[in-house]
């Protein structure tokens, strides 16, 4: 099942020709599965249902709208940088899509600006913390000849970025590389 997003929230949109959740659609706008005990709504009905929706999301204010996907590209990084291990390229690429757009349309992002600012600044702190830890896990590990590693070298596929930045969008955070 589809969604479609409004600002009251999340509106399911059935897709056409299921029945149930377990058959799939065969292109006739019919229910393949057989028992026939769930109604599926014709194309009509979707139709205006699709179109209430964009008539509420276009009578909402843009900032708004814009505020709510920049929420959740950071709430995309958040889970990105909360796994184990965490998955820091996908964070980065995430954080700097965020970062992007609060940048780029500053004074113009209403009431949530000053949010998602503090939002991109304490993700940006996490990313920069998260990669210190495992840097320093990395050369603890290579340092003591853990992995058949030896002091000083890089292991395959670590996190090194170009350029010696610790931190995305390229803004290294002072006292990045400090132990403490």
């Amino acid at each position: 099942m589809s969604s479609l997003w409004t600002p009251d929230g999340e509106r399911p949109v059935p897709r056409p020709g299921t029945a149930g959740g377990g058959g799939g659609p065969d292109g006739d706008g019919t229910a393949s599965g057989g028992s026939g005990s769930d109604p599926v709504p014709d194309d009509e009905a979707l139709s205006e249902q699709v179109a209430a929706m964009r008539a509420e999301l276009a009578n909402s204010p843009v900032e708004v709208v814009v505020a709510n996907h920049c929420y959740g590209l950071f709430e995309l990084s958040a889970v990105y940088l909360s796994q184990q291990p965490p998955l820091l390229s996908q964070a980065r690429l995430a954080i700097d899509a965020l970062g992007a757009l609060v940048a780029g349309l500053e004074g113009r992002l209403g009431e949530a600006e000053d949010q998602l600012k503090d939002g991109l600044s304490q993700l940006r702190l996490a990313y920069v913390q998260i990669d210190g830890a495992q840097r320093a896990g990395s050369a603890a590990a290579s340092a003591s000849g853990v992995n058949g590693g030896s002091v000083g070298q890089a292991e395959p596929g670590g996190q090194a970025e170009p350029g010696g930045q610790a931190e995305p969008g390229g803004q290294a955070e002072p006292g990045a590389d400090d132990e403490g």
